[in-house]
């Protein structure tokens, strides 16, 4: 039996999914949140990022994986395997092929394979977050068991749209651990 906070969770899972599938615009915004990320500190001396390959009505992180290969970075993606992620580099956005849920996903080439502790600023995905930097993830928990050990040690970025943020705070379990920086195409919210 699920308890409360999980069972309020997926509620605000399936709204928040809906509030950002219903977002007109997707472009323009993309482009403010890719900006304010561009802007960042810790984006422009990073010499190694993590980021994810966008799916769905997600900001879209397709063009800044071009813009971080382009400015010379050493871009790292994940992989899903089993119950967790692990990062592999890329030299070509094209690399990225359908994995896990369909999600793109770079080779899993041994010698491309990297620690995300050896990363200079870390992007991740999320369907909600609120004012003290939580996110709301899908509900598999990758995230949740990679960013623990990270937290303090790589700069932990969001990328969201505003209408995926709850002003109440979201209902948070032992295992939740806060971003450092959530970027939307209206502010940058910095909790680290």
């Amino acid at each position: 039996m699920k308890d409360k906070t999980s069972e309020e969770k997926a509620s605000l899972r399936r709204l928040l999914k809906k509030r950002r599938d219903a977002l007109q615009g997707r472009q323009e915004l993309d482009a403010l949140i890719g900006e304010r990320l561009l802007g960042l500190e810790a984006f422009r001396e990073a010499r190694r990022v993590a980021l994810y390959a966008s799916f769905r009505s997600e900001v879209d992180t397709w063009g800044l994986i071009s813009l971080a290969l382009g400015q010379g970075k050493e871009v790292a993606l994940p992989v899903v395997k089993g119950r967790g992620l692990e990062f592999y580099t890329i030299r070509d956005a094209s690399e990225l092929k359908p994995g896990y849920r369909g999600i793109p996903e770079p080779p899993a080439l041994p010698e491309r394979h990297t620690e995300p502790s050896s990363m200079g600023l870390m992007v991740v995905p999320l369907l909600g977050f609120d004012e003290r930097c939580y996110r709301l993830g899908y509900g598999g928990g990758y995230y949740d068991r990679l960013l623990g050990p990270l937290k303090g040690a790589v700069p932990l970025v969001g990328l969201a749209y505003e209408a995926q943020g709850l002003q109440e705070g979201l209902p948070r379990e032992a295992h939740d651990v806060p971003l450092d920086v959530i970027i939307t195409e209206r502010r940058v919210i910095t909790c680290g």
